[in-house]
């Protein structure tokens, strides 16, 4: 066996030709150990480079895998159980809120129905407090809360088979129904909107501009209260003088504000400033004289005559004194000085 493997690879050392081999081999043993040892002591760097290569993609993936495993279930909550968590909210009792706005005749309302086009219109509430729908009708909606509107039409869908999970939303458009007239010496007379439950006196009359120079300084609020009629006069220096007036009420819709014009007093004659003037509370004569200018040089203030109504509706003529009071409709003559 020895034989054959010496003839098989003969020894390159015992001959002429393996000594010439022998610097090839050496100069071959040397690369591989050389190029070895670069390979060995660079593995480090190139095993950081590749780490720091792959760690931007790698990490991503590391961390959108614990994230993308649970986003497809809000993904399929959204499109699956999305349209019954409203409907719950929907199929819950209502608790009538009575701080909440109440629709009336003549609102616009627009009503939306999730995932149900068809069945989103507007409307606007009938005088009877009805409005028509798809597939349901009339309803009636008159006097209701926002919330219990949308119950009502959800409940109408759901009953009638024609939505199994409706999610009802209402949007009051325009605000028609609950509204409160401002007439009379106000600068902007008109109608005005309730639109939050605790309007009162003051938040109307201040909508309307407040009152005119020649306004009264009372208002009348007349309207309906539990079905009966309803009036009360309000002093309106009161609303703002008092810390709390009980004066200032709560309006309700239908309501009407009246501001009357301010009683007036006439001077004429000798007076610098001829004319009518609004009277002011508890104005004397000498106040009213003092309104008109005073009398002139011709004139005299123990000259006047007042000429008045009495309770017949006659006109009188009278001398009043100076701290005497002016009534309404009162004409004061201011007459010429003797001397």
């Amino acid at each position: 066996m020895k034989a054959s493997h010496d003839r098989s690879f003969p020894d390159i050392s015992a001959s002429p030709k393996g000594d010439k081999m022998k610097p090839l081999l050496l100069k071959f043993v040397t690369r591989y150990f050389l190029t070895a040892a670069l390979c060995a002591s660079a593995a480090p760097l190139f095993a950081q480079t590749a780490s720091s290569l792959s760690q931007p993609a790698a990490q991503p993936t590391s961390q959108s895998a614990p994230q993308a495993q649970p986003s497809p279930a809000p993904l399929q909550a959204a499109a699956t159980t999305s349209p019954v968590a409203p409907a719950s909210v929907a199929a819950a009792p209502v608790v009538p809120n009575s701080q909440d706005y109440r629709l009336g005749a003549g609102d616009a309302i627009g009503v939306q129905v999730y995932q149900s086009p068809d069945l989103s219109i507007d409307a606007r509430v009938s005088e009877s407090g009805v409005i028509s729908y798809p597939l349901v009708g009339s309803v009636q909606l008159g006097g209701l809360t926002i919330a219990e509107a949308e119950k009502k039409i959800g409940d109408a869908l759901r009953s009638g088979g024609f939505v199994k999970v409706p999610q009802v939303n209402i949007v009051l458009r325009q605000v028609r129904g609950n509204q409160v007239a401002v007439l009379g010496q106000v600068s902007r007379p008109g109608r005005f909107p309730l639109e939050t439950f605790n309007t009162r006196v003051s938040d109307m009359l201040a909508a309307a501009g407040g009152t005119t120079p020649t306004g009264d300084d009372v208002l009348i609020v007349t309207g309906q209260r539990d079905g009966k009629p309803f009036r009360k006069v309000i002093d309106i220096p009161a609303l703002f003088l008092n810390a709390k007036s009980d004066e200032d009420i709560v309006l309700a819709g239908g309501d009407t504000l009246y501001v009357n014009k301010a009683p007036m007093f006439y001077i004429y004659g000798e007076a610098q400033r001829p004319g009518p003037y609004r009277i002011e509370r508890g104005m004397t004569v000498m106040q009213a004289l003092a309104q008109g200018g005073g009398p002139t040089v011709r004139g005299s203030q123990n000259r006047l005559k007042l000429h008045r109504r009495d309770a017949s509706g006659k006109v009188v003529e009278i001398t009043p004194n100076l701290n005497d009071p002016v009534r309404p409709e009162d004409v004061i003559y201011v007459r010429e000085s003797l001397f």
